[in-house]
């Protein structure tokens, strides 16, 4: 085998590796330091839904400031959004420095990325809220989740790929909270 395929087996085995520690990191984390307990169907205590409001609130910020940030490149690198807006312009693609192009994509990644881990955040928010969560638990995934998503928005903006990695990493980690404790919860309902 080549260093290269060994690089490549080593870095294959850490991407699978990868999800799996952070579930049982946070599956470890609900149960030994939370006290989970069987669901208890209920409306959401004001706490939770504060908390819920708190992270709603961070995370339109969020999507507020990558949307600002994308249409500042396409306003400092002369691009356009729709043929419309090129015809009218006067201007064309090929014009363009291909930093611009770079620039674009890197916001329209961020922002893709934000809106599909977010997507998976909130529904498992929501079916945490209420089931009677332990308050600490529902507060640390919660804002750990929203708070890391504007980190990780800024990271992913400013290319800095380890801050980048941190900040994804503490986001699925929380993701992987909230569903691990609906798990457990539903597993102590037996």
């Amino acid at each position: 085998m080549t260093e290269a395929q060994t690089k490549k087996s080593r870095v294959r085995l850490i991407i699978l590796a990868y999800p799996l520690g952070l579930i049982l990191i946070s599956a470890v984390v609900n149960f030994f330091l939370f006290d989970v307990h069987p669901p208890i169907v209920a409306l959401p205590s004001s706490e939770t839904t504060f908390v819920l409001a708190i992270a709603s609130i961070l995370l339109v910020l969020n999507h507020t400031w990558l949307m600002t940030s994308t249409e500042l490149t396409r306003l400092q690198y002369g691009l356009h959004a729709t043929p419309e807006e090129w015809e009218s312009s006067g201007s064309n693609k090929k014009s363009i420095v291909p930093e611009g192009w770079e620039e674009l994509e890197r916001r329209h990644n961020a922002h893709r990325n934000a809106t599909e881990n977010t997507t998976h955040f909130v529904l498992l928010a929501v079916t945490m809220a209420v089931i009677s969560p332990n308050l600490i638990a529902m507060q640390i995934w919660t804002l750990a989740f929203a708070v890391s998503r504007i980190g990780h928005s800024y990271s992913y903006i400013k290319g800095r790929d380890g801050l980048r990695g941190l900040f994804m990493s503490i986001s699925l980690t929380a993701t992987y909270g909230l569903a691990s404790y609906v798990v457990i919860s539903l597993v102590l309902s037996w």
